[in-house]
């Protein structure tokens, strides 16, 4: 594993100037690096540990950049807390948390440290190993789509209103223009962190609007781009419930209310859910759309057996 051994350790342990720090646990993990937990792992060259992992940015006393594996996911979960309260918490792992030292970031870091070098990827002789890089944002696929989902869920309000319920017609699809809307879904700078910085998913400008109970398979009847998607995306999700897909496939966090937020993705496709509403859909082969789907009377016993088999924050 690149960076593991005892000088890259060190080196990154040495005056490592903390930036930022996100979770890498099967309830919260950067979907830019993975459609489930397995798979972000499998990124970083780290084995799915059930209580996952903290991953800590920073530079060292060089500039280089470090992503520092500990297994004291509390610590890490409890800095992000504070930090995103606004409050200072000063974040320093124990040497026996430290799991890894791994080169580069895994993610875009907004930030840099003050006082030191513009941040850069270590010394071949130091890293021994190729360095992380953040996916490839510029164009539109899996980390863009799972990176516009996040969005989605992080602003259901702002999405949810662009959609009136009277779009979704019984019978043929009704498309509606959802206006400007936002235009950085998938983007996150807040205070440097890398759980989503560096995005550039776009909403649709159309939106393919499907009324969840107007066939069997929950989208609605009638030629219209984006249904078979939408069909193929509500066959896998129902497919589920029946036969558990990898661990974080499925994840549920708190919504206002007695609701929960859902996410769900699979190969070439992202959904977001509340319990209580509507679902939206991405897709790999539909750039920068995103298909909204209708209650109707299925939906709602969907969004319900998924949320008791999501893997929930602790």
């Amino acid at each position: 594993m690149a960076g593991t051994d005892e000088d890259a350790v060190a080196a990154a342990d040495d005056a490592l100037y903390v930036l930022t720090a996100v979770l890498l646990t099967p309830a919260k993990f950067p979907s830019a690096l993975g459609d489930d937990y397995p798979e972000a792992c499998a990124a970083l060259g780290l084995p799915p540990l059930a209580d996952g992992y903290g991953l800590v940015l920073g530079q060292d006393g060089e500039g280089a950049r470090w992503t520092v594996v500990i297994d004291d996911v509390s610590l890490v979960a409890v800095a992000i807390a504070s930090w995103d309260c606004g409050m200072e918490y000063d974040l320093s792992p124990g040497e026996r948390t430290v799991v890894a030292a791994l080169p580069g970031w895994p993610l875009a870091v907004a930030v840099a440290a003050p006082g030191v070098p513009e941040p850069h990827d270590p010394a071949p002789e130091i890293a021994e190993g190729p360095p992380l890089s953040p996916p490839d944002t510029t164009r539109w696929g899996p980390a863009q789509r799972r990176l516009g989902a996040d969005e989605i869920a992080l602003q259901w309000a702002v999405w949810r209103e662009q959609i009136d319920d009277a779009d979704f017609a019984v019978g043929p699809r009704a498309d509606t223009e959802t206006g400007s809307g936002s235009d950085d879904a998938g983007r996150d700078d807040r205070d440097g962190r890398a759980d989503g910085s560096g995005a550039t998913a776009r909403p649709a400008g159309e939106v393919a609007a499907a009324e969840g109970g107007a066939g069997d398979d929950g989208a609605a009847k009638g030629p219209g781009k984006g249904h078979q998607g939408i069909r193929r995306v509500l066959a896998e999700v129902r497919a589920y419930v029946d036969s558990p897909p990898p661990l974080g496939r499925v994840r549920s966090s708190f919504a206002p209310g007695d609701a929960r937020t859902l996410r769900a993705d699979g190969p070439g496709w992202s959904l977001v859910a509340r319990t209580d509403d509507i679902a939206f859909v991405l897709l790999d082969d539909a750039p920068g759309e995103v298909l909204p789907v209708g209650r109707g009377p299925e939906l709602p016993g969907l969004l319900e057996a998924l949320d008791k088999m999501a893997v929930r924050p602790l």
